[in-house]
């Protein structure tokens, strides 16, 4: 294991939980442009598995396929079960459980010193998989177990292409106007407000919406409500990176 900067080890060269855990406090990534649950509930769940794995020697590739293994549990119950409250929240939780694992890779990375650009490309790979896969386990659902009609299926098939979309321009956005920051653009500030504002594209309360998957007339609203408004804001936002990135 890398010599982690500040945390201090045993004499077995291990690092202690809550060394781990003060270190990762210290060093959080900015949160400017991030959503609400992923700024203030997911980092800070991935923060205590990701002090966990270091103190257990997890690698944070480790990390990373036990985040698509558990979401990909998930998915499964979505698939193999019928629509019921056990299965829903049971599905919720493993998705949300992810989606905690997916942030906690990068941190085991930065405080062990073992992360890469192989570590990193794994990470994206893990997500552009996950991303549509979820709509898809929400079309496979609802046509194996229910009587959806076809305007109803259309549904996370339009999701599932909005998703990707605005998955790789986010992607590729960072990548490309990261370049540009590193000449001496500022990080803009953090700001409440807008975190509060992207909640509805917020990756953990898309996880949480399967809560209602007992009451498909439930799930179905909250669900088509998400998928409208993440229509907007991604139109909003890949708006504002490609005007962005012209000023480039």
């Amino acid at each position: 294991m890398s010599r982690a900067p500040a945390a201090e080890r045993d004499r077995t060269g291990a690092v202690s939980f809550r060394d781990c855990l003060a270190q990762l406090d210290e060093a959080q990534k900015p949160g400017a442009g991030v959503p609400a649950y992923t700024r203030w509930i997911n980092r800070r769940l991935a923060r205590y598995a990701a002090a966990a794995a270091v103190a257990l020697r997890i690698s944070p590739n480790m990390v990373t396929a036990a985040s698509a293994a558990v979401s990909l549990c998930g998915l499964l119950l979505l698939l193999l079960r019928p629509p019921g409250v056990i299965t829903g929240m049971a599905a919720a939780v493993l998705l949300a459980a992810g989606y905690v694992l997916d942030s906690a890779d990068g941190q085991v990375a930065r405080v062990t010193g073992r992360g890469g650009p192989a570590g990193e490309w794994l990470d994206h790979v893990v997500d552009s998989v996950r991303t549509p896969a979820v709509h898809l386990a929400v079309l496979g659902g609802w046509a194996l177990h229910t009587d959806a009609s076809r305007l109803v299926l259309a549904l996370p098939m339009l999701y599932c292409l909005l998703s990707a979309g605005h998955f790789m321009s986010q992607i590729l956005a960072e990548q490309l106007v990261r370049r540009h920051r590193q000449a001496g653009r500022p990080e803009p500030a953090p700001s409440r407000l807008r975190s509060f504002l992207l909640l509805p594209s917020d990756a953990g309360v898309l996880c949480w919406v399967f809560a209602c998957w007992g009451n498909q007339g439930g799930f179905l609203i909250a669900y088509g409500c998400l998928f409208l408004l993440n229509l907007l804001a991604g139109a909003a936002s890949m708006r504002r990176k490609y005007r962005s990135l012209v000023s480039l």
